[in-house]
């Protein structure tokens, strides 16, 4: 195979030419000169002299010159060396320097050797020991004793050595090891469950910041619109705020004047009561048979039915102070949420990929404003149903009409089953208070208005403010009712209403391209 190496001039060496440990061309060694004097020194050791400069070569010879140190002898006999400087050589006039030794040959380059590790705080060369071979396990041959019994046959079986003074390690379990799998898998069930169950027992905060949240949203339209008019977020979020205490406190004190003098009365009543049921022919008839009144003596008397009352009365006190506790913690979150919505808004848009992230503020904000405009409709809906209530329960003569409208008010704002449960307290308290007739004439408006509500009223203002379909809507309000109870069914409109946009904006799209 032809030598294809490059080489430095481009051509072959001539006869007699070598090279360099460099690589660079070199002439070969003149032979001597025909006129070379060899004189011994004064202590005969036989040493040669190299020839004086100055003499004549023939052309094409070098001209051998003189080291820079003469070794000579002095008087005494004793031998004196000199220092060995660099002979000059030149092959054609090339005038390049190059050591050689005494004969006329070329001493090859000294290369440096590489220095090992140095230590980092002098400097200074460090010998590191020799690398180490592990020795390897030996594997049992037939008829070896048993590693249990024999201590050797342990050691050798186990490949022990210096370094590994109990046996070398084997390989590691790999990702597919049943154990490991298993043992990665029961974490993860571990971790879901121990998650479950933090926000099992953390439901009632989670579910009051997530109507604290809802309620900000809801109420964030209102705070702009009074933005425009060029008033500051802070005092936009303060006159809102207020007029949702006022809204509150006034249900509240519609509601004590009634439940106070009803309570009253009662009291007042309670021997008339019984004396009516003393006199009732029935209900004497009953006590002759069944011992009614004998029986209803014992159990009034018997120390069960002071404790379960006693618990009764304690768990409904428990639930009211609950309750207040947790409506003033919605209110204060609310507050702190409508303060600072446009900061959570823009710290939720950040998480978002920033090639993706105006698409997803433009979604987000609409979304947020379907929020806003589902609530702005509850509370229109609720509106209208609380004014016809009072302008009717007005003009039938129902005692407590502002208390009873502001009840079919807030329970109103609950979906579906809401308008029912105003409907059924104001019928009963109508019915209380008057006669049958008053029932009925209840009964018989309520049938009517929720009618007109459900097909006329609440899908024409939710079709213009979250644009939902009616059918949506129902099946959202029933499983959000069975997920969680009220606050499902509040959540759920908005929440089918999100679901529904990025189904359409989102989802349908990229499926048109695949």
């Amino acid at each position: 195979m032809p030598d294809e190496t490059p080489h430095d001039d481009g051509r072959e060496p001539a006869p007699g030419e070598g090279r360099s440990a460099t690589g660079r061309r070199v002439p070969a060694p003149a032979p001597p000169a025909d006129e070379t004097e060899t004189d011994s020194d004064v202590s005969g050791t036989g040493k040669t002299d190299t020839t004086e400069p100055g003499e004549a070569r023939d052309s094409g010879t070098r001209s051998p010159r003189t080291s820079a140190g003469e070794t000579g002898s002095d008087e005494t006999g004793d031998s004196g060396s000199g220092e060995a400087g660099s002979s000059e050589s030149g092959s054609g006039g090339s005038g390049e320097d190059h050591p050689e030794a005494p004969s006329g040959a070329l001493i090859p380059e000294e290369i440096e050797q590489p220095v090992g590790e140095r230590d980092p705080a002098t400097g200074a060369p460090v010998t590191l020991p020799a690398a180490q071979q592990a020795s390897e396990p030996v594997p049992p041959e037939p008829g070896a004793p048993d590693p249990a019994h024999d201590v050797e046959q342990r050691k050798r079986e186990a490949g022990v050595d210096h370094l590994f003074p109990f046996g070398k390690p084997g390989q590691p379990l790999g990702r597919a090891h049943p154990f490991v799998f298993g043992f990665t898998a029961a974490l993860g069930v571990i971790t879901a469950w121990m998650l479950v169950k933090a926000a099992t027992n953390a439901k009632s905060v989670i579910v009051m910041i997530v109507v604290a949240m809802f309620l900000a949203v809801g109420l964030n339209p209102a705070v702009e619109r009074l933005r425009r008019f060029g008033l500051p977020r802070g005092a936009a979020v303060a006159t809102v705020f207020l007029i949702v205490i006022l809204f509150f406190a006034g249900f509240v004190a519609s509601l004590v004047q009634p439940v106070s003098e009803q309570v009253t009365e009662l009291r007042h009543n309670i021997p008339e009561y019984v004396q009516q049921l003393q006199n009732n022919r029935t209900l004497a008839d009953w006590d002759k048979r069944y011992g009614l009144l004998e029986r209803a003596e014992k159990t009034v008397n018997g120390d069960g039915f002071q404790k379960g009352l006693t618990d009764t009365a304690t768990g409904i006190g428990k639930v009211a102070i609950n309750g207040i506790f947790q409506t003033i913690t919605i209110l204060i979150l609310t507050l702190y949420f409508l303060s600072s919505l446009p900061q959570i808004k823009t710290f939720f848009y950040q998480l978002a990929p920033r090639t993706r992230r105006a698409r997803v503020a433009l979604l987000g904000d609409e979304i947020l404003d379907r929020i806003g405009g589902y609530v702005a409709g509850q509370f229109t809906i609720a509106l209208i149903a609380g004014v016809c209530s009072y302008i009717f329960l007005s003009i039938l003569g129902v005692k407590y009409a502002l208390a009873l409208a502001l009840i079919v008010a807030v329970t109103d704002l609950i979906p579906l089953i809401g308008a029912t449960i105003g409907a059924v307290v104001v019928s009963l308290v109508a019915f209380l208070t008057g006669t049958t007739t008053d029932l009925i004439v209840c009964a018989v408006f309520y049938v009517v208005y929720q009618q007109v509500e459900n097909y006329v009223v609440y899908p024409r203002v939710m079709k213009r403010t979250v644009d939902v379909q009616p059918a949506v809507t129902i099946v959202a309000a029933l499983v959000g009712a069975a997920l969680l109870g009220v606050v499902g069914a509040l959540l759920a409109i908005p929440t089918a209403a999100a679901i529904s946009l990025l189904i359409r904006e989102v989802v349908m799209p990229r499926q048109e391209t695949l």
